[in-house]
């Protein structure tokens, strides 16, 4: 059972509280000929990996999507359909999250640049990745996967806001 109890800070009495993973969002920006953006980090863990981050309360997947590509690449995307949940309870050495990773194309695509989290942003052809952090090298193989037609991508939701 995920249920906890800690004193309340003002009573004293016992409260409980669920230990739930985080819910976050990364997207998978593709240009024919280009590849995938991808951001290098300025937290931990260092490295390389797909934009993203965390939704904001209030917010649906799609919209943190949008956003997060927004401020971590300068990047306007479209959503093109849901990737996968990557839920793996180590995925993030950081705590347990929960992403829903979508596709997506760029409106903007020259104006790619590094933003809010990343310290850079570039487009990666797919056959010559760096190393990636969390997950996203298995999100990547998945895509690839997707593109050749050996696997489905879902639908969005709230395609448009």
């Amino acid at each position: 059972m995920n249920a906890l109890f800690r004193a309340c800070p003002h009573c004293g009495q016992a409260i409980e509280y669920f230990r739930n993973p985080a819910p976050t969002v990364d997207a998978v920006i593709y240009e024919p000929g280009r590849g995938v953006v991808l951001i290098r980090r300025k937290a931990e863990p260092f490295g390389h990996a797909l934009p993203g981050g965390f939704v904001d309360y209030g917010e649906s997947t799609e919209q943190a999507a949008r956003r997060e590509a927004l401020e971590e690449t300068g990047l306007r995307v479209r959503l093109t359909g849901l990737l996968g949940v990557y839920s793996a309870p180590h995925r993030d050495p950081r705590s347990h999250t929960l992403s829903v990773i979508y596709t997506a194309r760029a409106e903007n695509p020259g104006d790619v640049r590094g933003g809010d989290d990343a310290v850079e942003a570039a487009f990666y052809p797919l056959d010559r990745l760096p190393p990636l952090v969390f997950d996203h090298d298995r999100a990547l193989r998945d895509f690839v996967a997707a593109l050749a037609g050996e696997r489905g991508l879902a639908g969005i939701a709230y395609p448009v806001e």
